[in-house]
């Protein structure tokens, strides 16, 4: 006999799906999932694309009573085998917690999909109003007053770095090009990642969010409105740049050591890509020097090229942001730690 449905909204579903360690399952079709979903879901979907097509037009054409009885001429020969994965992917725990599931609105193939997986025996937590209501809890979610502190610095001054050295301190922190998947330059993505959606990126960062605790300060890299293709979330954006910065001062040996290190595994045909992707702006003469410089495998040269042209770069980007709050941390020659300890004091003497 199958379970009763029980159907929960946004807060309580992600608060089980987190706290639980629930299995997350996403009924909508693959090009859905692969757009933006809630973080931790698996693609579980009801139908495929084209499926998903022809039903929406045949809702359209010959209306919800046709439209549903080809949908269950579709997933009739295939039920079996959704309850056998189901049942593989839940596992034999008899304490787990209920699988979480959810689709678009939280409708036919949510419910369907619930049907199904409880009459298999398996218990299940339906999403009111599904994934658009969760993306429309997201922009006040972005809005929230979040205790923000920027780490500022020029190209090369290891702020990823220097952010993680901050969480193994014991700091909250936010790595939004982690996130992203992208470093934020042309040379950010030299081997192609492919990265989330705009949309997706602000669901991870909400998830990212959601796990730390609103009344201490969070630790982000100062970042542009974009971090390669991604665009933060406006809402956020704003917060981020109204909250203090701490400004990084490292000497040029300390970045060029860090971009080498940095780099110095990479292809050396992947550096040159990076450069030519900056020609127009850096100059001809400038990449010209730089191309030979890799073509000799003296990467520092090379780096002091680039750092060149991205010191410019930061400079007219700080006259852009004339009002920022932004305050020196001296760090020359500091190790990553030694930087991590000189933001924390610098931030716990201003009361941040």
């Amino acid at each position: 006999m199958a379970v009763p449905e029980r159907k929960v909204h946004v807060e309580e579903f992600l608060k089980g799906a987190r706290e639980g360690g629930a299995l997350l399952l996403d009924a909508r079709s693959p090009s859905e999932f692969a757009e933006a979903h809630i973080p931790g879901a698996l693609s579980f979907p009801l139908f495929d694309d084209a499926e998903r097509a022809e039903i929406g037009t045949l809702y359209k054409r010959a209306g919800r009573e046709q439209a549903v009885e080809r949908g269950l001429e579709m997933i009739g020969p295939r039920m079996a085998d959704m309850a056998r994965s189901a049942k593989a992917l839940f596992g034999e725990q008899p304490d787990r917690r209920p699988i979480h599931l959810y689709c678009w609105r939280g409708g036919m193939r949510s419910g369907s999909m619930g049907w199904l997986l409880r009459t298999a025996g398996l218990p299940v937590v339906l999403l009111e109003g599904g994934y658009k209501a969760y993306k429309q809890e997201l922009p006040a979610y972005m809005e929230r007053p979040w205790p923000l502190v920027r780490i500022g610095g020029y190209t090369g001054s290891a702020k990823t770095a220097v952010l993680r050295a901050l969480a193994e301190a014991g700091e909250q922190v936010v790595d939004l090009e982690g996130l992203a998947r992208h470093f934020g330059s042309a040379f950010g993505n030299l081997e192609q990642h492919a990265q989330p959606t705009s949309e997706h990126f602000r669901n991870l960062l909400a998830e990212a969010l959601s796990g730390l605790d609103p009344d201490r300060r969070i630790w982000v890299e100062n970042e542009s409105r974009k971090i390669g293709q991604v665009h933060l979330p406006e809402p956020f954006y704003k917060r981020m740049i109204a909250c203090p910065a701490l400004e990084m001062l490292r000497s040029i040996e300390d970045r060029v050591g860090h971009l080498v290190g940095m780099y110095g595994n990479y292809d050396l045909s992947l550096l040159r890509q990076g450069f030519e992707a900056i020609r127009s702006e850096l100059g001809g003469q400038e990449t010209g020097e730089a191309l030979e410089a890799l073509d000799r495998k003296d990467l520092a040269t090379a780096a002091r090229i680039a750092l060149a042209y991205y010191d410019r770069t930061y400079e007219h980007g700080l006259k852009k942001r004339a009002v920022d709050q932004r305050f020196p941390v001296q760090a020359h020659g500091l190790s990553l730690d030694e930087c991590a300890r000189c933001l924390i004091e610098a931030a716990d003497g201003m009361g941040l």
